[in-house]
């Protein structure tokens, strides 16, 4: 079984992804202690792409979702090896549209009946007042496709039309897209990696974050936090909660079409009521940082090499000839209640 993992120098991507060099290969090291033959490929232009595409590999891992070029469009990964028949993993490209606009994934799961912040899409100097505005304060602004927390702080919770107006700016001129808006949800915050077995269950591995105070006495998951560090990742002890987040992640999953693997954020009002918030179909695989296989620890006791294995192995159940990993019967064993 011959796997090749694609990435891209991803410093200046905006998108989710598995993460640093570092992150690539940690899954490198973590597919060949499975014994398997693995490359890890840096590209950055099409002739590489190629290059892996006539190797003919039966699992390509695709730890970003596109390969920017300068002067030309961006190369959707997805797209590339669908087009020449090769076998990879995550979701097809029509399916990561709702990773890469976060609108598109609220709207679809909305018109699907799961529960949604309201939110509306906005830009500089599009509306004139208060009242113009199409939901109450307080509300809560962030980039429509950045990831990571950027663009995301104090200054993103804003209770006044001056606030709104000076973040929107800031925003756009940042990110040069539009902002996406959403009514200010004042509970408590989870994420939940969802993988889809061989056998088509779903291992959900839900968590609470907690992001530290600020000096506003707010508690942020921004960028500053993420990349400090500093937020608490905790087991969710109470069963009405965790039921009620595992049934609106497994909801949005599969409704959103996810394919493989993808970790889902919700977040609560202070009722406790539970609203989808975003999907990233890509999500970071730092080990022992990104809230992927942390989550997967925190929730099922899985390690680092255990939650690898997983995500792989639809896509090796793809593969020709049939995945047989030396490990496979042993994580399952670990792994037996969602």
């Amino acid at each position: 079984m011959n796997i090749e993992i694609v990435t891209t120098p991803n410093e200046g991507l905006k998108e989710t992804g598995f993460g640093s060099l570092k992150a690539c290969n940690s899954v490198l090291n973590a597919i060949k202690n499975m014994g398997y033959t693995v490359n890890l490929n840096v590209c950055e232009t099409r002739e590489e792409l190629d290059r892996i595409a006539e190797r003919n590999p039966d699992l390509v891992v695709l730890t970003v979702k596109y390969i920017p070029i300068e002067n030309e469009d961006d190369i959707w990964l997805a797209d590339y090896f669908a087009q020449h028949q090769i076998n990879f993993t995550g979701s097809t490209s029509d399916v990561l549209k709702f990773d890469s606009n976060k609108s598109f994934a609220k709207l679809h799961l909305k018109n699907k009946g799961i529960a949604t912040a309201d939110y509306f899409i906005a830009v500089p100097g599009q509306f004139k007042s208060a009242k113009d505005l199409p939901i109450k304060f307080p509300l809560f602004l962030k980039p429509l496709d950045a990831a990571n927390g950027n663009g995301v702080d104090d200054l993103s919770f804003v209770t006044s039309f001056s606030g709104f107006e000076s973040k929107i700016l800031s925003l756009n001129n940042l990110f040069n897209t539009p902002v996406l808006v959403e009514e200010y949800l004042d509970g408590r915050e989870f994420t939940v990696s969802v993988i889809r077995r061989s056998n088509n269950e779903l291992m959900v591995s839900p968590i609470e974050i907690v992001p530290p105070v600020s000096n506003n006495g707010l508690r942020i998951l921004g960028e500053i936090v993420k990349k400090s560090d500093s937020e608490e990742l905790k087991k969710i002890d109470e069963n009405e909660i965790i039921n009620n987040v595992r049934k609106l992640a497994i909801d949005a999953f599969v409704n959103l079409g996810v394919r493989d693997f993808g970790r889902i954020d919700i977040k609560a009002n202070k009722s406790g009521h539970c609203f989808f918030l975003e999907a990233n179909l890509v999500p970071g695989m730092t080990a022992g940082s990104s809230y992927f296989p942390k989550s997967c620890e925190i929730a099922n006791g899985l390690l680092y090499d255990e939650v690898i294995e997983l995500i792989l192995e639809k896509g090796l159940g793809r593969a020709n000839p049939k995945v047989s990993p030396n490990k496979l019967a042993e994580v399952g064993s670990n792994v037996a209640n969602f």
